[in-house]
């Protein structure tokens, strides 16, 4: 068994590491400063991909302010003030199965909602918006376990202090969790750097450079499907793949090193 376990262990570091290597292999030549700070042309087919990539960290950077303070909010209802029940397993069946639903769903609701019925449009904010939808499922559960994991004694010496209840949640419970729930956010953060679907029916395939939240706008997930499937330019489909690959490993990396630190202290 254990040797039917390694086996399966390094085939799938062996697709890993290939998966890599054709990306280097296809997409580094094309990886210049002029290519990521550059303006794009001709549809994408040359230049830069600068509006791109800023059209990327609004959207994933909108959406992370406006899923994290919601998710820890209801994380700390739900591990801290609800009391075990029929209402509270309900919820959580609920948000374990929204983290199961598939993106072009909430691509469907977010453009009914925000792109038709809020008029927004094609647009960042739709996009934001919908990504933070998308992201709250993650978010709540990861900030839910890091509070659990909390030990209770921390939570009696601060009522023992004469703290309240928010107070020792605050000050205390809190500031212990801190670290898991940065984990969770990163996390949450490098799927939403590689979302596709939902993007393409809310935050639209604008390739100008976006000025306000109603611009339209391209992710780096949304450049590299058009540059794919209608054949733009296969080497540039190679660079865009490893420069967003580049980025999920570089979220991945801080949230184990965040979550190495967690467990030394």
């Amino acid at each position: 068994m254990k040797a039917i376990l390694s086996a399966l262990a390094l085939m799938v570091a062996g697709l890993l590491a290939g998966l890599i290597g054709l990306l280097v292999l296809r997409g580094a030549g094309g990886l210049t400063l002029a290519f990521l700070f550059g303006l794009p042309a001709r549809g994408g087919r040359d230049g830069g991909i600068l509006p791109v990539l800023i059209s990327t960290g609004w959207l994933v950077g909108v959406a992370l302010l406006l899923a994290l303070p919601l998710g820890v909010g209801a994380a700390l209802y739900l591990q801290e003030y609800a009391r075990d029940g029929l209402l509270v397993r309900a919820m959580r069946t609920l948000m374990e199965a929204l983290a199961g639903v598939p993106s072009i769903i909430f691509g469907l609701f977010g453009f009914s909602l925000f792109v038709k019925h809020l008029g927004w449009g094609w647009s960042l904010a739709s996009g934001s918006a919908t990504l933070a939808l998308m992201l709250l499922p993650t978010v709540i559960r990861t900030a839910e376990e890091a509070l659990a994991a909390v030990p209770g004694e921390l939570r009696e010496g601060a009522a023992a202090l004469g703290a309240t209840r928010w107070e020792a949640t605050r000050r205390v419970v809190l500031k212990e969790a801190a670290p898991g729930v940065l984990t969770g956010a990163m996390l949450a953060l490098g799927r939403a750097i590689g979302e596709t679907a939902a993007l393409l029916l809310t935050a639209g395939s604008g390739m100008g450079m976006p000025i306000s939240p109603l611009d339209s706008g391209r992710s780096l997930s949304v450049h590299l499907y058009i540059l794919a499937t209608e054949g733009l330019s296969e080497g540039r489909a190679y660079t865009t793949a490893l420069v967003l690959m580049l980025a999920v490993l570089a979220v991945n990396l801080a949230a184990n090193l965040v979550l190495e630190r967690w467990r030394r202290v």
